[in-house]
């Protein structure tokens, strides 16, 4: 079996046309059905806005506009939160909410119960880890069932995961609050969660920006590298291995990655992934290590190291507050104003990136609601 991954190179000032090439070339008008609402699924890993942590404005906007190009205009946007994200807060900082307003693509949360109703699913396939992390059952949101879904990741590296991109997107997505019970089987269970979607999406695809990558322990306090690279595809392991194989690691070596090739949910092996657009940059190999920080080497020590044993007493108890309120406090009120202000600052003023996002803030969208234009 082989998959297919589109790659081009982008700047600037052309990216929304590059974002609608890539979607063609990826093949997104082939992979999601006509006629039927499409779920825009962007990531938020952080409120705060920081480079190559989260979805940006033109990541959304050309996504939207490429989505319109192929006839699919019924768009809503899902939002989800975390232990230290607050999703209102991240549209608004990360100027997602005013693309989406220009555009008129409602927002809902499956963090809101009056906005998005859980139901109990029994997938078909079998699942590696979820029925013994959920005894009582899997619940996902009504909402996504018989839609398409497209998934908004950045290129970046992840803690837990070595790196995260389109299967990782579906993880806030489709597991509640909770989904921290998931940690010390986060690979099986981004498996589990692929499997589940091959069931209730019609369509699949993702849209992935590397216009400014992540380097070290992500999914936020991360070191940003200008790389000017998009990413699309239909198959989520393939998109997923090339982004890996790109940071400079083996995608085989990753356990998510290896098992959803080894379970037929797409391909993981490069070997049988076929680069289009601008093929040559699969060769580049920018030497990404994922490292640690203060809380990933608690997170490790209790989700995977020798404290694993007392992971009922911490977080399937009120002790768990004391662990979202310590990450919380590390990521927004150490860690941002030591290191990461600094960082953003730096990227604002010397990166062509932090110009347009800057940009961004200003105009809220580049093009017309009507599509009418291409160009940044």
């Amino acid at each position: 079996m082989q998959a297919k991954v589109a790659i081009v190179r982008t700047r600037p000032e052309t990216v929304l046309a590059d974002v609608q090439r890539v979607c063609e070339l990826g093949g997104l008008g082939q992979a999601l059905p006509a006629g039927l609402t499409t779920i825009l699924k962007d990531n938020i890993s952080w409120h705060y806005f920081f480079p190559g942590a989260n979805t940006t404005p033109w990541q959304l906007e050309g996504a939207i506009r490429a989505l319109h190009g192929a006839g699919l205009t019924d768009l809503v946007c899902v939002q989800n939160d975390t232990v230290v994200t607050n999703p209102r807060k991240g549209e608004r900082l990360n100027a997602l909410s005013a693309v989406l307003e220009r555009y008129r693509v409602p927002v809902r949360f499956n963090c809101d119960p009056t906005d998005l109703r859980w139901v109990r699913f029994q997938p078909r396939a079998e699942m590696l880890a979820l029925p013994r992390i959920f005894p009582h059952g899997i619940h996902i949101p009504e909402f996504f069932i018989g839609k398409n879904i497209v998934h908004l990741p950045t290129v970046k590296c992840h803690i837990y995961t070595t790196t995260t991109g389109a299967m990782k997107n579906a993880f806030g997505g489709l597991l509640a609050t909770r989904r921290h019970y998931t940690h010390t089987w986060i690979h099986e269970t981004l498996v589990d969660l692929l499997a589940i979607q091959k069931e209730i999406h019609p369509g699949i695809f993702a849209l992935a920006d590397g216009t400014t990558a992540g380097d070290g322990p992500g999914p936020r306090t991360m070191r940003p590298v200008r790389k000017d690279v998009l990413l699309a595809s239909a198959d989520q392991v393939a998109i997923d291995a090339v982004a890996a194989r790109l940071m400079g690691f083996d995608p085989l070596s990753i356990p998510y990655l290896a098992l959803a090739h080894q379970r037929g949910l797409g391909v993981g092996d490069p070997r049988d992934i076929e680069l289009v657009g601008d093929a040559e940059i699969g060769q580049e190999r920018w030497g990404f290590q994922v490292g640690a920080n203060f809380a990933a080497r608690v997170g490790r020590l209790l989700w995977f190291g020798p404290l694993k044993g007392l992971q009922r007493l911490f977080f399937h108890s009120p002790l768990v507050y004391l662990f979202v309120a310590g990450s919380y406090l590390y990521h927004d009120f150490l860690w941002y104003p030591t290191l990461g202000r600094a960082r953003v600052r730096r990227f604002l003023r010397e990166s062509p990136w932090g110009a347009l996002f800057a940009r961004y803030r200003r105009e809220g969208a580049l093009g017309p609601p009507d599509g009418s234009s291409n160009a940044a």
